[in-house]
């Protein structure tokens, strides 16, 4: 197929980040950099607390202990070059580079939203249908649901490109720090209309439906617990509270920059969004289920404590 008149192939990306000041960008690499350690350990730890802890071996901590690996990846995939790019203040990334963190980004993005829609299945398993929940939640049952969950995301992030590929054309400069769907399809050398219908499509499948089915899981939830006497509700409220507080971000700014009316956005606000979803939120997953939950709690400071007798 010909190029447009005017329009050159492009082999580069340039991403024009956050701002041209060298002191600007050396602050944000230090704050980007302290925040993707955090990520790091945070996450880290949660998966190597619930493998190497036997009480632990549960289906809720199964899908966290999987939350955790896809936060862990998900943040790598953005702020390693991000780091590199307001270090050196290039921005400048191949085509193929870029394709692969659109492909990488999208496939962990669907997987995490699946999963939070899996969890709160568990947690509905859990309190609406407790003499049941050991048949439907298990292992083999966990192991297969986690399974189609994978399958399922990477089948809707991959396929589309395979069927449809995109023709990258220049200007090659991008308004953004990472190389992102919404922004790399503008330099679509073609109509982009095909690939819009197809981002709707993803986007009702890994944003609407999994978050619509999340609503209606702890409509039945919140439905159950109200019947029951006041200190068993408490308990049941105190186990969805974590989900509940990662669901509202994730899905909350995700659905904002999926779904939201893009027009009346300012050409920044994706690039803030896209900062407190796949950086800041894959920090606060590990910390906001750590401080939620008294068995991650009590062992890491057991590990604190172990730690510092030891030095002693």
């Amino acid at each position: 197929m010909d190029l447009p008149i005017n329009r050159t192939l492009a082999t580069e990306v340039i991403l024009l980040g956050f701002s041209k000041n060298s002191k600007i960008n050396l602050a944000l690499f230090f704050y980007f950099l302290v925040i993707y350690l955090v990520t790091l350990f945070g996450n880290g730890f949660m998966v190597f607390v619930i493998i190497f802890s036997s009480h632990l071996h549960t289906p809720m901590y199964f899908f966290l202990c999987n939350l955790a690996f896809i936060d862990f990846f998900y943040s790598s995939t953005t702020v390693p070059k991000l780091l590199v790019d307001l270090w050196s203040s290039s921005g400048r990334t191949s085509i193929i580079v870029c394709g692969i963190q659109v492909h990488v980004g999208l496939f962990l993005g669907g997987t995490e939203c699946l999963l939070l829609a899996l969890m709160a299945y568990d947690r509905y398993a859990a309190i609406c249908k407790p003499l049941y929940y050991p048949v439907l939640m298990r292992w083999s049952m966990c192991h297969r649901l986690v399974a189609l969950v994978w399958v399922c995301s990477f089948m809707n992030s991959a396929l589309p490109s395979l069927l449809m590929p995109m023709r990258a054309c220049n200007p090659n400069q991008l308004n953004h720090f990472v190389c992102e769907v919404l922004v790399v399809i503008k330099m679509s050398c073609d109509s982009t209309a095909k690939n819009d219908l197809v981002i709707l499509f993803l986007s009702l499948f890994s944003l609407f439906f999994p978050f619509v089915f999340i609503l209606v899981s702890y409509a039945c939830i919140l439905h159950s617990v109200l019947k029951i006497q006041s200190v068993g509700r408490s308990k049941a409220f105190s186990t969805c509270s974590s989900h509940v507080i990662v669901v509202t971000m994730f899905y909350g700014t995700a659905l904002i920059m999926y779904c939201g009316p893009s027009s009346k956005y300012s050409p920044n606000f994706g690039k803030y969004i896209s900062v407190f979803y796949a950086i800041i939120i894959p920090m606060l997953n590990p910390l906001i289920y750590s401080l939620k939950n008294k068995e991650v709690t009590k062992i890491f400071l057991a590990k604190n404590k172990f730690s510092l007798h030891h030095q002693n």
